[in-house]
């Protein structure tokens, strides 16, 4: 009967710690200066109007968006794409943090998992704006809808974007609870999830590479270098993004981070980049040393075609970030000074999201299997939903990061005065 009463006691404890963290967690997220409170109202009003245009985009339909017959994936698609490596490139402070014991990446290994949270979020976000309704998602739930597992690549998608989503949730729940309650994690629950979860990585931005790599219908995607090179890219662009995040919360908080880990990260970024741009360079070779009517999407991407040549300043310009980007960041004037590296990463990022975006998407579909070309350009309707779920993805990282860097902190004043 004692030992009954004494299980409750544990339980209801176990219960208000829980409570007690999740109060505090949206307390911390709530809280801050006047430059976060301007911070948090800007974003407020992004989703807003990202929730207006949904709106007019429920009501119209996709006709509100510039897709069509021919370019059926457009903006949001590409968006996807892009962020699916995004979320992928936290393996690479994983992978080393846990792997190889290195203690610098480690130490920022929760900041790079609450951006691929963010990636992740935005992802799922963006397909549904794709479907064109959020009452069209019941046909991708298993058991009601026709979820066509295990034939269908999309439906791979949707379980590894989902496994991954929930992985990079969980594992980081349970430690910044532990800290929370000031008592080390215990690694025999969490590790075998970490190492699940860097097998994860990979398998998401894989599928998704596979997914257009199997349509032989279209060449310009039907090409052996694209799951390579989704990872490469990948590898470059996270990364990118990662330190741009620890610059930001290097200069506006008391987490500081040490300049060995930029450097460490740096060089992350720079192999990734390299490898990448030579697999650019080999597809351009493939292309235009001996073209064929299979290369007319890349003549159209680069040179424009029949005179629709939309895309062409913008591939350029994404090519010309990439090697300054690349270049500045092997360089590296700065020394690792985030000052620094918070451009380069800029430039190398912005040049890897139009290249795989806009710039690996649309020219997929154009021209058409019967030669038509048309130029596509996001309306103003996808401008605005994709600014709404921009937003969404920086608050998620936002209440991820900021209550994590107060519990660790804590924890580590806590291990030092015991």
């Amino acid at each position: 009967m004692e030992t009954t009463q004494e299980n409750v006691v544990v339980e209801n404890s176990h219960k208000k710690g829980i409570i007690s963290f999740v109060t505090d967690v949206i307390r911390w997220n709530l809280t801050g200066g006047i430059g976060y409170q301007l911070y948090l109202c800007g974003l407020a009003a992004m989703v807003m109007l990202g929730i207006y245009a949904y709106s007019v985009q429920t009501n119209l339909g996709l006709s509100a968006t510039n897709m069509s017959d021919i370019v059926s994936w457009g903006f949001y698609i590409g968006n996807f794409t892009f962020l699916v490596g995004v979320a992928a490139a936290a393996v690479m402070l994983i992978l080393p943090a846990y792997m190889f014991k290195d203690r610098d990446l480690h130490k920022v290994v929760i900041i790079g998992e609450g951006v691929a949270n963010g990636a992740l979020v935005m992802c799922l976000l963006f397909i549904t704006a794709d479907l064109g309704g959020p009452l069209k998602l019941w046909h991708l739930i298993p058991g009601i809808g026709i979820f066509n597992w295990p034939s269908s690549l999309l439906t791979w998608d949707i379980i590894v974007l989902n496994g991954y989503l929930a992985l990079n949730l969980l594992v980081p729940a349970y430690i910044l609870y532990c800290q929370y309650n000031n008592r080390e994690p215990d690694e025999r629950k969490y590790r075998p999830f970490v190492f699940l979860s860097i097998f994860w990585a990979f398998s998401i931005h894989l599928v998704t590479a596979f997914l257009y790599q199997g349509l032989p219908a279209r060449p310009f995607w039907n090409n052996p270098l694209m799951g390579p090179r989704f990872l490469a890219s990948a590898f470059a662009a996270g990364p990118a993004l990662i330190t741009v995040v620890l610059v930001i919360v290097h200069t506006a908080t008391t987490f500081k981070i040490e300049k060995e880990t930029f450097n460490k990260l740096r060089l992350i970024i720079v192999i990734s980049a390299i490898i990448n741009l030579i697999m650019l360079f080999s597809e351009i070779f493939k292309e235009f040393y001996l073209p064929t009517h299979h290369s007319l999407p890349a003549i159209y991407l680069y040179f424009g075609l029949k005179g629709s040549s939309a895309l062409v300043p913008w591939i350029w310009t994404a090519i010309s970030l990439n090697l300054l980007g690349t270049l500045t960041l092997i360089w590296n004037p700065g020394k690792n000074n985030p000052k620094v590296l918070f451009p380069a990463c800029i430039l190398l990022f912005v040049g890897i999201w139009i290249e795989k975006g806009m710039g690996l998407i649309v020219p997929g579909l154009v021209p058409s299997p019967l030669g038509e070309v048309i130029d596509y350009a996001p309306s103003w309707v996808e401008v605005c939903v994709a600014l709404g779920i921009l937003a969404v993805g920086m608050l998620v990282v936002t209440a991820l990061i900021k209550p994590a860097l107060i519990i660790e902190q804590r924890f580590e004043k806590g291990k030092a005065s015991r």
